[in-house]
């Protein structure tokens, strides 16, 4: 769990880093470190939910 927790922080960390040091806002870094991850988490969702059918398909067939 720990892992986990240090990898979301590094990743919010960076996300806010780079995009403060390519604007030079604080709060537009702020935001798109909070909905960058947010995103991230509902597309690996579903890129999972592909992966898994197609597993499942191939399983299937094969």
């Amino acid at each position: 769990m720990a892992k986990t927790v240090s990898f979301g922080v590094m990743h919010v960390s960076v996300a806010f880093t780079l995009v403060w040091l390519m604007t030079g806002d604080v709060m537009l870094g702020g935001a798109v470190a909070m909905i960058e991850p947010l995103v991230n988490t509902i597309a690996y969702y579903f890129h999972e939910k592909f992966w898994s059918r197609r597993q499942v398909g191939a399983t299937a067939t094969g």
